[in-house]
């Protein structure tokens, strides 16, 4: 079973928002699969789960065309993180989706001078 373009849009309203509540989304489940924090990077693998999932499972496989984090695949979606985390494992055990946990970074000074200028460089960039 496939929805169309036109019933993905029947789950928005432009005034009232969101018109299926999140936890409908997941089935009412709160505990991934797998393991996410936040600043795992997920991304397609090119594989299509073997059934039609929901347009959000669809919304999150387009976003995750790059290395893309759980916080931003959830800020997207305008849904809580914990279950964006669910559609995540969803399709992670689909094999849909590749997980990476973030690299562990070294501790650096909050005064060092390169960090300072290289946010400084960054926040140039935006402007």
């Amino acid at each position: 079973m496939n929805v169309s373009d036109a019933d993905d849009e029947s789950w928005l309203d432009d005034e009232a928002g969101r018109l299926v509540r999140p936890y409908t989304v997941s089935n009412g489940r709160t505990r991934p699969s797998a393991h996410f924090d936040l600043l795992t990077l997920v991304i397609a693998t090119g594989v299509r789960p073997p059934t039609y999932l929901g347009p959000d499972y669809d919304q999150v496989l387009a976003l995750c065309d790059a290395p893309v984090s759980v916080a931003e695949v959830a800020a997207h979606l305008r849904l809580p993180a914990v279950i964006t985390k669910v559609l995540l494992s969803d399709l992670v055990t689909h094999q849909a989706l590749a997980m990476r946990s973030p690299r562990p970074v070294e501790a650096a000074s909050p005064t060092d001078r390169n960090i300072l200028e290289a946010v400084l460089h960054g926040l140039r960039k935006r402007i």
